[in-house]
């Protein structure tokens, strides 16, 4: 599949930005659940910039610093005109040494790395988050940063963060600002009191999950704000409900592994993957400009690829509805 996957913009501090309406998420190659080895990673990316996935998010806490070397390499070698990618990382967790003794909890991720994350939402500590993810990528900018993560760092965000990131913004080190959450009513609460680009929500506008579609969403158009939505297969359960499958990054709840498989059963029945349904899905709400899907592989990239570009026949979605499996309000493609 070869054909490059439609264009949206994100509205941007003096211009627009134009992002790939699928868009690479690098925590897989750093090492998220399972380690990738670094040829197969650049090949990745290398394979998804030939595709016509043009925008790519990363950040520090991917594999330790892991997700943005590797990304800046594959970007450096291919010898792309800047403007043609658009580039996220980050801020909010700073990679610093290990102390003598001392062992980092893995988040998540299968990584050697010496180094541990530390959460610092201040001026300083954003300003030094962006300079050290620029040193690891090996670039001279990245076009959007996020806070990411801030859930036990409300008021620092409204003390220190965002005020930090605004001013990024007005001295032109960045293009584009937001925040990214596996959370939505944090979100919304930012986004209705920040001047916010772009916001990225994880997990909580799926096929198994619409919490963002209440507040985030409508607070998103009401403010012009894009939105990026990661996790649209929920950590795995819904590439494949039958394999050791994750939700939100732990072990799937039965209940939801038995309900991915009933949307399973009526995608199958008119001739659709369950991938391609879980990646067009969120694509279908006007408040969403890019749905991000991490890949592990060249296999894994031209699949996604292929499955976001998939014809789903409307009956399909009418099903879905009919049957209570999708909220009849909701948008589908």
């Amino acid at each position: 599949m070869d054909e490059a996957p439609p264009v949206a913009r994100v509205r941007a501090s003096g211009s627009e930005l134009v992002v790939s309406a699928l868009g690479f998420g690098g925590a897989a190659i750093g090492g998220l659940f399972e380690a990738v080895a670094e040829r197969t990673a650049l090949d990745t990316v290398t394979r998804a910039l030939e595709l016509g996935v043009t925008y790519l998010d990363t950040a520090p806490h991917y594999g330790l610093g892991i997700s943005e070397r590797r990304i800046g390499q594959a970007l450096r070698s291919a010898r792309l005109a800047r403007d043609s990618y658009v580039l996220s990382t980050k801020v909010g967790r700073l990679l610093r040494p290990l102390r003598p003794g001392e062992r980092a909890p893995s988040e998540g991720f299968a990584t050697s790395e010496p180094l541990r994350r530390v959460f610092d939402f201040s001026r300083d500590g954003i300003r030094r988050s962006l300079e050290e993810s620029l040193a690891r990528l090996g670039l001279d900018r990245v076009d959007i940063v996020y806070l990411h993560d801030p859930d036990e760092h409300e008021d620092e965000v409204y003390a220190t963060g965002y005020r930090a990131l605004a001013e990024l913004r007005s001295e032109g080190l960045v293009r584009a600002i937001g925040v990214g959450m596996n959370q939505s009513e944090m979100l919304a609460r930012f986004v209705r009191r920040f001047d916010l680009d772009v916001v990225l929500i994880a997990g909580r506008y799926s096929l198994l999950d619409q919490g963002a579609l209440d507040e985030l969403l409508p607070a998103c158009l009401e403010r012009d704000v894009g939105v990026v939505v990661g996790g649209a297969f929920n950590s795995g359960l819904l590439a494949d409900p039958d394999a050791d499958a994750h939700f939100d990054y732990a072990e799937a709840p039965r209940e939801l592994v038995d309900r991915a498989r009933r949307i399973r059963e009526v995608c199958t029945a008119h001739g659709v993957e369950l991938p391609a349904a879980a990646l067009q899905f969120p694509r279908a709400h006007p408040a969403v400009v890019s749905v991000v899907v991490g890949a592990r592989s060249v296999q894994e990239i031209e699949e996604n690829a292929h499955s976001f570009a998939a014809p789903i026949p409307s009956a399909m979605w009418a099903e879905l509805q009919d049957t209570g499996l999708l909220d009849p309000g909701v948008p589908v493609p």
